[in-house]
């Protein structure tokens, strides 16, 4: 055990714990770090705590950190971790005084702001291409718009609808996803400084001053909570865990539709992979990778909810510095794949005509059928679905799969054994109730595929898209003015003290 030396930290120690922590740190730590020290230095000299000049020399002494010299540093042992080796910096460069930066805060209270500042930013680029997203499958809605194919239930050809109903559907999926990133974000965008270690200080510190100066929109009041509730990471893993599993069931769809079998899809050649021995394939394994990278996505977030489990309701800043890494993996992988998914399926080829085709011979249309003897007939749905239903099983006896096997005597037939007569219906009502075309369009009904009411439905998506859009840029607004004002106070403090 000699290796390991007599005092903190052990060489396996700071192999296995502290030397990630600290690359880590450098990378995506540094420059929220940097926000909040400026940030509580104007506060702490507007409560006057501290005076100005005193302050003045702590944020030359802040200026000096060159964030891609940091980024380099390797981790020095003697510091625990990144906060203690800035501070000692800092300390080194304006003297004693500097050391007055840490008066009334701890790294509890700003480890927690510091991961909140993080992944903040990268919530909100991942929202932001969830967004463009959004706005690529409102596009695709709108150009299948009269793209006929069969809906599938249970695995089985069910009715006839359309791509851009497909579309349409995933739209409104990811925006629930949206809208629940956006309320994960609310409760993530708040701010724990002035919470100290665990009860605050007895300091007279201004906690929403400092809410303000970072671009928080809110507090969370207790103090306690401030810096032992984990919920907003935990949160945002589950929000990210259940859009990249919404978004994988279409994976799996496209997958399905791209096979020589099903033929409906051919992607675009920047996005396939040939074989090495085959010559003939077609390897669609840009959606191979979404598939199993959204995979990683729920793992990722799972992982970061299980290491929350059990943990005390204490500060678990160290428990963190293990956990936000996996988030970031996540937040990560989810936002590449909405912009692989997007450049895929805009550049993907579709088989209108088999689509078509395929509806037009499918047993798929016959719920119409049904429909149309209750209007003509004036029979219960159930009596009428009995006699369609008969008809259907007496072609799939006789190893007929085609609706082009189905006929108005076949019908009227079994109509004879089940009703006693024969159907009031005309040849030519016979064949518009197993069209697939007329299928489509007398959907008209809210959330149906016809075009009438998709174009309604295409135009609402629109709307929606720029209220999206707005929140997006309302948010980095937020950041930027926070940013800027901090900036302003500083700079005007420098230059009045030379």
């Amino acid at each position: 055990m000699e290796r390991e030396g007599t005092k903190f930290p052990s060489q396996t120690y700071k192999d296995i714990v502290l030397q990630p922590a600290f690359d880590n740190a450098k990378k995506q730590f540094i420059k929220p770090m940097i926000e909040i020290h400026l940030a509580h230095l104007i506060m702490l000299v507007e409560e006057g705590i501290i005076q100005k000049a005193e302050a003045v020399e702590i944020v030359k002494a802040i200026k000096k950190i060159d964030v891609n010299e940091i980024e380099k540093v390797p981790y020095d042992p003697s510091f625990e971790d990144l906060f203690f080796q800035i501070e000692h910096f800092l300390i080194e460069e304006a003297g004693e005084i500097a050391g007055n930066l840490h008066i009334a805060r701890s790294r509890n209270d700003m480890g927690i702001a510091i991961y909140r500042i993080t992944l903040r930013q990268k919530l909100l680029k991942l929202i932001e291409s969830a967004t463009k997203f959004r706005d690529s499958l409102i596009a695709l809605t709108d150009e299948y718009i009269d793209t006929i194919m069969i809906g599938y239930t249970h695995t089985q050809q069910a009715q006839p609808t359309t791509l851009a109903h497909y579309f349409n559907a995933m739209t409104d999926l990811l925006t629930r996803d949206i809208t629940r990133f956006h309320a994960a974000y609310e409760r993530l965008n708040r701010s724990t400084m002035g919470a100290a270690a665990l009860t605050t200080s007895g300091f007279p510190v201004n906690r929403k001053r400092m809410q303000e100066l970072l671009g928080f929109e809110g507090m969370i009041d207790n103090s306690w909570d401030a810096v032992a509730g984990a919920d907003y990471i935990g949160e945002i893993a589950s929000v990210i865990q259940l859009a990249a599993i919404n978004l994988g069931r279409s994976i799996q769809d496209f997958l399905l539709w791209g096979t020589q079998e099903f033929g409906a899809i051919k992607l675009s050649a920047p996005y396939v992979q040939i074989s090495s021995i085959m010559p003939q394939k077609r390897n669609p394994v840009s959606i191979e990778h979404m598939r199993a990278l959204l995979s990683s996505v729920a793992g990722n977030a799972q992982t970061v909810l299980t290491m929350m489990h059990n943990t005390p309701f204490g500060d678990i800043v160290d428990t963190e510095d293990d956990m936000q890494p996996y988030m970031w993996k996540a937040i990560e992988a989810l936002q590449n794949n909405y912009q692989l998914l997007s450049s895929v399926l805009l550049t993907m080829e579709v088989d209108k005509e088999k689509l078509l085709k395929r509806a037009k011979e499918s047993f798929a249309n016959v719920t119409e059928l049904a429909d149309t003897l209750v209007r003509t007939n004036h029979l219960s749905f159930r009596k009428a679905h009995e006699i369609v239903s008969a008809t259907v099983r007496d072609l799939s006896a006789q190893k007929k799969e085609s609706i082009q096997d189905f006929t108005l005597s076949l019908l009227n037939k079994h109509a004879e054994k089940i009703i006693g007569r024969k159907l009031n219906l005309t040849e030519e009502e016979f064949i518009q109730a197993l069209s697939p075309e007329h299928f489509v369009k007398i959907r008209t009904v809210e959330g149906g595929p016809s075009r009438e009411r998709m174009e309604k439905t295409i135009k609402e998506r629109h709307e929606e898209q720029k209220l999206l859009e707005k929140w997006l840029d309302e948010k980095y607004a937020t950041l930027k003015k926070a940013h800027e004002l901090v900036e302003n106070i500083v700079t005007e403090w420098t230059k009045a003290n030379g």
